[in-house]
């Protein structure tokens, strides 16, 4: 059953921070449990306002976006790409009248590289401020609808 104090977070991010492997993603998962949902990118380029958007409708009562340092994209751009993107996810969110907030992105530093664990724990901290998602329907029996099917991505 879900705990309606706790927070989900739907957290996607690229490949290229540190230890962002499957065995670190699987650890992560397995300290935090349902509180987090994890979704790795190749690149955070690949990231539109729809995933973060859909992920706050149906999942989390926060959505975040890790990518690799500006300046530092094996693409050239995608992580420019990505904050665009998710500012204009926030704009969405603020003019639907849900905190902007909710939404966010955290680009990763040359200078102090830090790992997905670290990340995930600063965000859990951040968004552990905030009152649950208005938009998101907590289920009586504490099972999603998309738990169920698991396609909602």
């Amino acid at each position: 059953m879900t705990d309606s104090s706790k927070r989900i977070l739907a957290l996607f991010y690229c490949r290229n921070i540190p230890e962002s492997s499957e065995t670190d993603r699987q650890a992560i998962e397995t300290a935090h449990g349902e509180q987090i949902r994890l979704f790795p990118l190749p690149c955070s380029g690949r990231l539109e306002p729809m995933h973060l958007l859909r992920a706050l409708e149906e999942v989390a009562d926060a959505a975040y976006l890790i990518t690799c340092p500006e300046g530092a994209c094996r693409y050239f751009e995608g992580n420019r790409r990505a904050k665009m993107r998710v500012e204009r996810t926030r704009e969405i969110l603020a003019a639907i009248g849900l905190a902007p907030e909710r939404a966010g992105i955290v680009m990763g530093s040359k200078e102090a590289p830090r790992t997905l664990a670290q990340h995930a724990a600063e965000i859990f901290d951040k968004i552990s401020q905030m009152g649950p998602s208005p938009a998101l329907k907590r289920p009586a029996n504490g099972t999603f609808a998309c738990e169920k099917r698991r396609d909602w991505l």
